[in-house]
């Protein structure tokens, strides 16, 4: 599991340092850095496989961007723009550090490794700078290409592994019911949430042999609530306007309050939340879910009272899935704070506000006295952040 980012002059962020828990919410105003917070570690990521491009960027969700906009721009700094972004990862005695560089005024297609380090305890696996007297590909890195010696049980390689499988995902409506084409599809679910059909039905039919997800699967139906029974299907078995642009496999409930004969209906016709609790399941069980990744706008128009209660499912899904899962998450709906259970410490919420110079400044909020008095006297979580008394609120 990741213990540690850090992230230098990348977009809002000049100089950041998260330590990270199992399930990380990041909270906070629009445009404050939430989610340049996950695509920084997109970058890092696709630097840990060894090339930062247009194409590794997208795969995990990452916008590509010019290094104009890559680099930080303060007003208020001395220097206008770095020479270089710097990014690095750690977890107990594994570290991965990389700085890149791409010229403002004539950028390549590929960012440049200026400096890299790739350490497991006192073994430097493997190293680069600027004065080394190797020319070696600036545009391959080298921590990437030195795994390839590592054996399959060594926690060098496993880090390095959850960091390069890194996605962000970013559901959308239009591609969980299956109307609308998958741009960025990959197992077991796409990061628009193309495939959740099969990998619903992988879910189901892998639950008799694994305890957790059988969990996972009753409670998230039990969080539908219409629904007496889901699963998937092909298209052609089940009632769907022709109209539809439907995946060749979709979707399938059981309406518990609707005649027999007439109560099937596809993802097409079921509400997004439904959806979004079935993605969310996946997430957390799936067999073939990544181990590190990041959900951006995890509250996806639910109901405040939905978002709270599978905050909560979800919570405890991840901690006890017998996996070390790690979830990284943004949102804007208040109710899911209070769905957070954050006396343990696996769990940790996070306000994100930009400063008066307009860098990205994150705080994590802690269990503490004063926090547990102010819950004695009935102040939730949502309350607090709405109040603006925990941060990440807007001023305006």
């Amino acid at each position: 599991m990741i213990k540690k980012i850090t992230i230098a002059s990348f977009k809002s962020i000049e100089n950041l340092e998260i330590e990270l828990g199992a399930l990380n919410v990041f909270v906070g105003a629009n445009g404050s850095g939430k989610s340049n917070l996950l695509e920084a570690i997109g970058v890092l990521s696709a630097a840990a496989e060894g090339k930062v491009t247009d194409q590794t960027l997208l795969q995990r969700g990452v916008r590509p961007g010019v290094p104009k906009l890559y680099k930080s721009a303060f007003r208020s700094s001395q220097n206008t723009q770095p020479a270089h972004v710097r990014f690095s990862a750690a977890s107990g005695s594994v570290h991965y550090d990389v700085s890149l560089n791409n010229p403002l005024s004539d950028p390549g297609p590929a960012w440049l490794f200026k400096t890299e380090l790739f350490e497991s305890g006192n073994i430097r696996l493997a190293s680069r700078s600027p004065n080394s007297r190797e020319n070696p590909n600036k545009e391959a890195g080298l921590a990437a290409l030195s795994t390839v010696s590592l054996k399959e049980a060594d926690p060098a390689l496993l880090f390095m592994r959850e960091l390069q499988n890194y996605v962000i995902y970013s559901p959308t409506t239009s591609v969980l019911r299956g109307v609308a084409q998958e741009t960025q599809p990959r197992p077991p679910i796409g990061l628009s949430g193309g495939r959740l059909p099969d990998a619903v039905h992988e879910l189901l039919t892998t639950r008799s042999n694994n305890q957790p997800a059988k969990k996972v699967c009753t409670e998230a139906l039990q969080l539908i609530g219409w629904a007496k029974s889901y699963g998937s299907a092909s298209a052609t078995d089940l009632p769907l306007s022709q109209a539809a642009s439907a995946a060749p496999r979709v979707i399938k409930f059981t309406d518990r309050f609707m005649k027999e004969g007439r109560n099937t209906l596809s993802g097409y016709d079921a509400s997004e939340g439904a959806l979004y609790i079935l993605f969310m399941a996946v997430i957390a069980s799936h067999p073939k879910s990544p181990l590190f990744c990041a959900i951006d706008n995890a509250d996806h128009g639910l109901n405040p009272g939905l978002a709270k209660n599978l905050i909560e499912k979800f919570s405890g899904w991840l901690l006890h899935s017998g996996v070390n899962r790690q979830v990284l998450m943004t949102s804007h709906n208040p109710a899911v704070l209070d769905g957070l259970p954050l006396q343990d410490d696996r769990v940790r919420l996070f306000t994100v506000d930009r400063d008066n110079s307009g860098k990205t400044q994150v705080k994590r909020v802690m269990v503490d006295e004063r926090l547990l008095a102010l819950a004695a006297d009935g102040w939730t979580l949502s309350r607090l952040w709405m109040s603006g008394r925990i941060g990440g609120m807007p001023s305006v």
